[in-house]
């Protein structure tokens, strides 16, 4: 990606990007930098290398205390939060289907990709409407439309929830200038997808490429031919946070190469 002046179009704002450490939510957190956000990260543990200039708060969010925490520590040390992006979420669950679920993986799942957004919009909305200005990213996926049911039926779900509670939230606070939207991304390339690539291509005896192609296949195809990078969907959340985006809430963007075949 070449450098672009943003103009410091997001100098004096506040953003928190939960999971801001790595893959796609560390790219968000560099690209709001870039545009002169203060921007704040969270994450269980500290990253590796020193996430310079990046405000850091430890915090397990899959839990009420957690979300709590950080609430508490942005509004002790910035006062305000202008920007948050509901980064944060995976899924842990085995492979199986339906039937090697338990009620503990569901409900991580749920934790982690819906509660927790939930549960730090509700706390830094109050604020947002008091000034009568913000805007909340959720980023949800591609299954929450296109499920893959294998390994991912409650990363699905949770997702699907996500995306309707997005629009949901929107209705109620748009008309108070807060500007809610949702992200979906398809498949991202990130360090950790890359390391499953390399599992699976190192168990079923095939190269990385064939195991790539494997998983685009599940996806029914890339029409792009490749994953997305995390600076691709980065770059589409730091014009959505933009002034630029002002008349842009309550809608969900997909990200994804045109793996959705469907309109």
């Amino acid at each position: 990606m070449g450098h672009f002046d943003f103009n410091n179009e997001l100098h004096g704002k506040i953003a928190l990007v939960t999971g801001g450490t790595k893959g796609t939510g560390k790219a968000i957190a560099a690209r709001l930098l870039q545009a002169g956000a203060t921007v704040i990260i969270t994450a269980r543990n500290r990253p590796a290398a020193s996430a310079q200039n990046l405000h850091f708060i430890s915090a397990d969010l899959s839990t009420s205390a957690g979300t709590a925490k950080v609430i508490q520590e942005v509004q002790s040390t910035f006062g305000r939060l202008d920007i948050l992006v509901n980064n944060l979420g995976g899924s842990d669950t085995p492979g199986g289907g339906f039937a090697v679920l338990t009620d503990e993986d569901w409900l991580t799942t749920l934790q982690a990709n819906l509660l927790a957004p939930v549960r730090l919009d509700r706390g830094f909305l109050p604020g947002m409407i008091e000034r009568k200005t913000g805007v909340i990213i959720h980023i949800g996926s591609i299954q929450g439309k296109l499920p893959l049911f294998d390994s991912t039926l409650p990363y699905a779900a949770a997702k699907a929830g996500l995306i309707n509670y997005s629009k949901s939230l929107s209705n109620e606070v748009s008309p108070k200038g807060i500007r809610v939207l949702t992200v979906s991304p398809g498949w991202i390339k990130t360090e950790s997808s890359t390391a499953m690539m390399e599992r699976i291509a190192e168990s079923s005896a095939t190269t990385v490429e064939q195991a790539t192609q494997s998983v685009m296949d599940a996806l029914g195809g890339i029409p792009y031919g490749r994953p997305a990078q995390p600076e691709e969907v980065a770059e589409l959340v730091g014009f959505l946070v933009s002034p630029r985006a002002n008349y842009l809430t309550g809608t969900e963007f997909v990200i994804d190469g045109g793996t959705i075949p469907t309109i």
